[in-house]
Order: structure tokens, then sequence, then C-alpha cells
């Protein structure tokens, strides 16, 4: 193999491989290799321009003992940024050092012709590439040897119990409910980035890491490391962006549900709320408010003067999202333009087909400037300038009608070399318009996103989820991975989306335990499709705004008497964290720290907190412990060291141990931590 030393920057080459190494931020290295005659310089989720620390480049030559007799030459070279180093060998293992110590070794089981641990006969190697037939792009595999004792967080969310992701094979795709955020943070003090937007997967296995990419031109990953997550964190936010302050007018609650069919509708629950004291942040105006998608305009028919209701409810103090798909209808008055123009979605086969609810539609490209473009301008003459304060960028994984990636094509290129950048792009047809029109921090709510959507003004939330206990479950699961990959603005639909049956009490009482985690959490919304379908239409046309169906109503007080006095109980609560929770999103603006946060965020040195995923900390000063069972009214909560009040009752307990403490219905169990012995 031969190696280079290019100001700093260690590039080497090996049987038409080109690799490059070099510093990228603090304590932190970029690598990137491909198989064709240059590498690339797209940034992909690292946007932000980087410290360039000192680093060092070395390459050495030595002698070994050949396995026949007799000497012969080798050379390794090593690069090395602050407390990272990474070491090349002449078979192009790379090896990466914290301090010296090992954490991460690429996998290689190849006869290199020396006796050493990664001289085998199994013809296995770090990085494997395969060309597609016909194209410029490859199969990439890249493999890495599997740590024992290792805990892996983040890369996003999936819907699964496991919130600790050793052993846990996982899709690198985007689908409704399912977010590829490809960072991980790992127990042994480094964090990593797949920065690479091709489908694809990534086993983390107990012998063998291996990332796959379907398609790609070339590897690209960055590896941190750091004294605690939250330092790596900070480094990972450094270079992929931070999310802005988020504005203090919207902390409270978002009232939302499936669907309010007319502007009366909307201005009758707003003003319920103001009757009965409750201030809303925001409102949200869901689907099928338009004509049909892709028209991206209220259907006066029953939405006669928007702009007269959003000054209504502007002068409630309310802010007003409505919701925009990315799917054109074929009946839609912008379909011909877009599809002439060359603005939506390729097929590779068959018919011009993306998805099919509700019409026969084609999904805009995105990745294509002009398509951003057009949306846009469409958007701000029948929405922004009628008063309309954010986006519901719904489907925005974008949903398919079927996940076959390699159906799609882009203006990037193949789905299945940059899909899973398709959210972050559709959030930047609007955060970049928004912004630029300089009004105040963008908010726009999003069903997905990918690496570096922090930035972008992006509230995420968990997708469709059943309203079940197991689902709640997850949705911790979810949303704790979601922080630990840099996603800090993230949310539920409180008692999860689908449900048969509002009367029915274990929906009654899954809808409470829902609410009281999702007052600890960075949004509180309420949403929801809430059965039984038992409203008739309002007409009975295949298209606009009347004939879709609507779910029961989901305000606070919709669900009885003794269920709405503990969600108003824990509104109040919400509401008297206002100046705790401003501070946690100026921390999550200033650092990248999530709100809430796994236990060993807090606490890295102790080893229990990185066994827990079945409570959490709500900033620095909060443990929360949410019941995800039926009928369950006691649990156990595992106080870390030092001194904590029980916030129902004011009893102060000292940590260190599991306590055993009751969980009544309208009580979940929180506890305060006193910090430096100050009570």
């Amino acid at each position: 193999m031969q190696f280079f030393n290019r100001d700093g920057v260690l590039e080497a080459a090996r049987e038409g491989e080109l690799l490059r190494i070099e510093s990228w931020g603090k304590n932190s290295l970029r690598v990137r290799a491909t198989k064709l005659s240059a590498i690339q310089d797209t940034d992909w989720a690292l946007t932000e321009q980087a410290d360039r620390t000192p680093e060092k480049v070395e390459i050495r030559e030595y002698e070994e003992r050949s396995p026949w007799g007799g000497m012969r030459g080798r050379t390794e070279a090593r690069i090395t940024n602050g407390d990272l180093a990474a070491t090349v060998n002449d078979a192009g293992v790379i090896t990466f050092f914290r301090r010296g110590e090992k954490i991460l070794r690429e996998y290689y089981r190849n006869y290199d012709g020396t006796i050493s641990r990664e001289s085998r006969c199994l013809k296995v190697t770090n990085r494997t590439w395969k060309g597609i037939l016909g194209g410029t792009e490859y199969r990439l595999q890249v493999r890495f040897e599997g740590n024992d004792g290792e805990k892996l967080f983040g890369m996003g969310q999936y819907q699964q119990k496991y919130m600790d992701l050793k052993g846990c094979q996982l899709e690198l795709a985007q689908r409704n409910s399912q977010i590829t955020v490809p960072f991980l943070v790992s127990s042994l003090g480094y964090g990593m980035l797949w920065n690479n937007p091709a489908v694809g997967t990534v086993t983390f296995g107990k012998a063998v890491t291996e990332w796959t990419a379907a398609s790609t031109r070339q590897m690209d990953y960055w590896i941190t490391v750091g004294e605690n997550p939250k330092e790596i964190l900070q480094n990972y936010t450094g270079v992929t962006g931070r999310a802005p302050m988020f504005p203090e007018d919207r902390m409270g609650l978002w009232q939302c549900k499936l669907r309010y069919r007319t502007q009366e509708e909307v201005l009758e629950v707003a003003r319920a709320y103001q009757k009965a004291g409750i201030a809303i942040d925001q409102i949200v105006i869901d689907f099928f408010h338009w004509t049909v998608q892709g028209d991206w305009k209220f259907d006066r028919t029953y939405w006669p003067d928007p702009k007269a209701m959003v000054e209504e409810l502007h002068s409630m103090g309310i802010k007003v999202i409505v919701s925009v798909w990315p799917s054109v209808d074929r009946r839609s008055e912008n379909f011909g333009p877009m599809l002439d123009q060359g603005l939506l979605m390729q097929t590779e086969r068959g018919a011009l087909q993306t998805y099919d609810f509700q019409g026969d539609c084609v999904e805009i490209d995105v990745f294509n400037p002009k398509a951003r473009e057009y949306v846009w301008n469409v958007c701000k003459k029948n929405y922004y300038d009628l008063g309309i304060d954010g986006f519901w960028l719904d489907n925005s994984e974008p949903d398919l009608g079927v996940y076959d990636f390699d159906h799609y094509r882009y203006a990037a290129g193949p789905a299945l070399s940059v899909s899973n950048l398709y959210p972050q792009l559709y959030s930047r047809v609007f955060y970049d318009k928004m912004k630029d029109l300089g009004d105040g921090t963008v908010v726009n709510l999003l069903r997905c996103g990918w690496a570096g959507s922090q930035k972008y003004g992006n509230v995420i939330w968990s997708g469709d989820v059943p309203s079940t206990f197991e689902a709640f479950y997850d949705q911790l699961q979810c949303g704790l991975n979601m922080g630990l990959a840099g996603i800090p603005w993230w949310t539920t639909d409180i008692g999860g989306f689908m449900t048969d049956d509002v009367e029915d009490p274990a929906f009654r009482e899954l809808l409470v335990r829902w609410y009281e985690f999702a007052v600890y959490t960075a949004v509180l919304r309420m949403h929801g499709d809430r059965g039984p379908y038992t409203i008739p239409p309002l007409d009975h046309r295949d298209f606009g705004g009347g004939y879709l169906h609507t779910g029961q109503p989901n305000e606070l007080w919709s669900y009885g008497e003794d269920v709405y006095k503990i969600l108003k109980k824990y509104y109040d609560i919400r509401i008297s964290l206002h100046d705790y929770i401003r501070d946690l999103y100026r921390e999550a603006s200033e650092n990248g720290s999530p709100l809430i946060r796994a236990m060993f965020y807090e606490f890295p040195e102790d080893q229990k907190c990185w066994e827990l995923q079945d409570q959490y900390m709500f900033g620095a000063k909060y443990l929360v412990a949410p019941i995800f069972h039926l009928g369950e009214r006691e649990r156990d909560v595992y106080l870390p060291a030092g001194t904590w009040k029980d916030t129902r009752d004011g009893s102060v307990l000292e940590g260190g141990r599991t306590i055993h403490t009751a969980a009544p219905l309208d009580a979940m169990p929180v506890f305060e931590r006193f910090f430096s012995g100050v009570r």
C-alpha cells in the first residue's frame, strides 16, 4: 500500500482504491474511500465548518519476519487529532485509538503473507466493493470487529423495544415511523456517523459490525471521541449543526386531531379552550383541508376565509400550522406543470405512480432545486401569505405505495443512492425560504429526518404508531435514541395514532399515561385518529375537503371528567416548567444536548444507568419514570447517587439504590435532583 502525507491529510492507494483520512473537528477524523478516480467532496451531513485542529501524520517503515523465514518490509501510517488516532496497515486495515487505547478496528480475515491476527484464508476483507452492472456505482460493505461488552445507541428511530442496539440489524431506509439518522454513540467513548444517504443496512453483531450501502460511489464516515456522551454529541453537532433556539410561545400545548374539517371547527375548539382558561400555543390543521393532493390550498367550500380564521386565532395567542404532503394527484392543477418541468419523482419501470392513498399520485423530487422553488411559491401564496405560521410536513419519508427503492429515481441519482436525505431536503423547501424572510425561528413538524435535520427547524414526531402500551414503551426508546442521534426536537402522538374505540377504559388509561410522559418531553402535542368512525362525511364527492372521514374529538375534555382532571393537572405542571424547558432548549442550541436523555447521559460513571431504558432524565434535573402497563399502580425506580425529591409529595430520598414507589393513575413518578447538596 502506498501512503502519502498531503499537508496533514493521510492518503493511501491500494489495488485501485483511494483512501483519505483527515482531521474534521475536535478529536475527530473523517474517512473516505472510493474505487473511482478521485474522492468526491460531497458534504452530506457534514455541513458545518469544522475547526482545523493540529493533526499529525506519520508514515513508518519497518521489517518483520516472513512466514517462510527471512525479513520483509512493511509500512504503517498513523494520523492523530487530539485524543483520536487512526493507523492504517499494508492491507488497508484501519484501527482507531482513544488516548492510545483501541476502540474500533476494521474486520479483515484475508491471507496477506504474514503471521498476524488478521491474516486468515477466509477471503473476507474490511471493505468490499461490488460494481453495479452498467453503472458507475457500487454496492459497498464496510466491516468492523465487534467489541465485547460494548453498548451502542442512537441511529434515529426504530420501532422496537431495544434502546441498546448491539445485536440488532437496522434497515438504513426511511419509512412511516422509522427514521434513519446514522449516528451512534458507543459506551467505549466514541461516536460514529455513517455519512452516506444510500439505502442499506447495518448489523451490530457480536463478532462483526457491517455497514452496507446498496448503491454508492464512495465510503464516507466520521468518528469522534469524548470524555462522555455529552462531549461526543457536542462534537457531532458541531460538524452537522445544532437546532436553533426554540420559540417560547410554542413550549406549551399543541392541539391537533385527525381531522378538523372546516375553519369553523377549528375556531370552535380554540374558543372552547379560551373559555376553559387553557392556553394552547399552536393548533394544527391536518390533511384533506385541501381540494386534492398537490393543490396545496384550502378547499374554500369549507374554509371560506382562512385569513380571517388565522387572524382570530392569532388574537387568542395561537399559532397555526397546516399539513402539506409531497404527493401530487393526477387531478391536481399542479400535476401537469410539474410533470412537464421534470419536478416529480421518476419510476424505473412501469407506470408513473409512487403513492396511492386517496388518489393516483407521484411525489415531488426535492433533490431538484426547481421543484423546491415551485412548491414553496404555491404554498407561500396559498398559506404563508394568509398568515399561516408553520407547516406540518407529513409523509416526509416520503411515504411510498411500495418501498421498492430500486424502482425510483431522483434528479440526484438512483433512489438507492440518496433516498435517506429526502426528508431533510423536503424540510428545506420551507425552512430555507422562511428563514430568509426573517420573521422569527422557523418551526415545522415532520414525520422523518436524517443526520443534520436538527438545524432546519424540524420538530420530528414518531409517526403513525398504534395506541397500545407496547407501542408507548417503544416510543421512549425511539425518543432517547433520536436525542443521542442529535435530534432534540422530538415528539409523539399522545395516546398513539390509531384508536378503535375512545370509550374503551383501557385506551383512556393509556392516553393518561402517555400524556403524563409527554409533559416531560420537548413538545406536548395532542393528536390521533380516534375511532369509531361514526361521524358522517360532509359531502359525497370523491375529492375535496368534505368527503374524507374524521375521527372523534381529541381535546383535553373529550374523554370524560376524570380524565380531564388529570390532563389539566399535568397541563398546569407543563406551564410551571416553562422557564426550565426554555433553558433546556437553549442548551440544545448551544451544545446539542437532547431534552429527554438516557440515564447514562447525565450519569456516565454509573454502570447501572447504561442498563436502564424504562426511565430517563428530562434535562439534568428531573428523573421521569413512566408507567408502561395497563393497571400498573407501582413500579421500581433507580435513583443514582445523590439526593432526590419526590415531586408528588416532597419527600427527600438518598440515591444510589432502587426504590419501589406508588404510581396512581394521576401521579407518574418524577424525582427532582438536588445539586451540590443544595435542597
